[in-house]
């Protein structure tokens, strides 16, 4: 009796580098997806694929640079300059829910950023090179703190929304909570800077 066994790459599943890679990005997201970044092996992976584990490391180099590569965030922003400030959430929620609802490995991505200083680091270097240059052009002063205020109630609507499942945000629509959060995020990024606290002198 023949058969195949997991792993067997023979004569009948020819590759070549870039389906490999895509095959390998493929396996590697619905495993995050469903798994997690802890749980997830590179074995697993492969296993999904039918190649070798060393295949993978020979792609990707370690299970960090895998998730890295699997949890690819791509936000796509508009230029934000002719945008009046009532109408930026209007403009960027749109993309968030993309991302949230539209890429497998998003939530893994999330709920792994608890744990993972690797999927942290994922997380971050979204917010660095995407969510703050896009930003920055419509505050008025300021832009570190009111761009990471914006970036922490964004990441807190979404914990609330796809992991915990809070009542009230997991089943709105998108124009619902576009219309609530909307204003927060006006403010947060247009809005009058909140001024120093002041002690009281002393005596």
């Amino acid at each position: 009796m023949s058969g195949t066994r997991i792993g067997d790459t023979g004569p009948a599943r020819t590759r070549n580098a870039e389906q490999t890679r895509a095959d390998i990005l493929a396996a590697a997201r619905a495993r995050f997806a469903a798994d997690g970044f802890e749980r997830t092996t590179l074995r697993a992976v492969a296993a999904d694929v039918g190649i070798d584990p060393a295949l993978v490391i020979r792609y990707f180099g370690s299970k960090k640079d895998l998730f890295a590569a699997a949890a690819h965030v791509t936000l796509d922003f508009p230029d934000l300059r002719g945008v009046r400030p009532d109408g930026l959430a209007e403009v960027l929620l749109p993309r968030f829910f993309a991302v949230w609802e539209g890429q497998s490995t998003f939530l893994a991505l999330l709920r792994s950023a608890m744990t993972s200083e690797s999927a942290a680091a994922t997380m971050r270097a979204v917010f660095v090179t995407q969510v703050a240059p896009a930003l920055s052009v419509v505050t008025p002063d300021e832009p570190a703190r009111r761009i990471g205020m914006v970036g922490s109630f964004i990441i807190g609507l979404a914990t609330a929304r796809y992991v915990l499942a809070t009542p009230g945000i997991a089943e709105a629509s998108h124009a619902e909570i576009t219309r609530w959060a909307g204003p927060v995020i006006q403010h947060l990024l247009t809005g009058p800077a909140p001024h120093p606290d002041v002690r009281p002198d002393d005596g």
